[in-house]
């Protein structure tokens, strides 16, 4: 999937208007989510973006291994939801700009979700370049433990 970098020649405004635009995006993405991707070249070597999320999207349980996660709640109403190393729910975090809950920042490796209670954008950041930050879902990690111990009990673990 290619990314378009922002080039700023004037003062991007981030209004109204435009989180409509990336709502209308939104309801017609089968996954119920569009994202606008915030770096301004392909050497930034972040994730910068705003995220426009609607009730229904599902974003998988993941954790980013090498970076914190800076969540700020625009609009709308999410529940951040922190996972424990077998994706047991261990905390909810709700946001709702209306009431001052504004964000939050995601440890560093934690296991985490969220759940969109009404249509909702954030601004989130991360370090390290998409697709090379080490970021994984937690399915994803359970299906390589899984394999991992198989090959270890079958005699046919990989020595380095």
């Amino acid at each position: 999937m290619g990314f378009m970098f922002c080039s700023f020649t004037t003062i991007m405004e981030i209004n109204k208007e435009f989180l409509g635009k990336l709502f209308e995006q939104a309801v017609v993405n089968p996954r119920l989510r569009q994202n606008f991707d915030l770096r301004t070249s392909a050497n930034d070597n972040s994730q910068r973006m705003l995220n426009a999320l609607l009730p229904g999207t599902v974003v998988p349980i993941h954790r980013h291994p090498q970076s914190t996660e800076n969540v700020f709640l625009l609009c709308g109403k999410i529940v951040e939801v922190i996972c424990d190393e077998n994706g047991n729910e261990i905390e909810r975090i709700h946001l709702d700009p209306s009431i001052g809950n504004y964000g939050c920042v995601v440890p560093q490796g934690a296991w985490h979700t969220v759940e969109v209670l009404e249509p909702s954008v954030i601004y989130e950041a991360k370090d390290g370049k998409y697709g090379e930050d080490r970021s994984e879902t937690f399915d994803a990690f359970k299906a390589k433990e899984a394999e991992n111990k198989e090959q270890v009990s079958t005699g046919k673990a990989t020595r380095l």
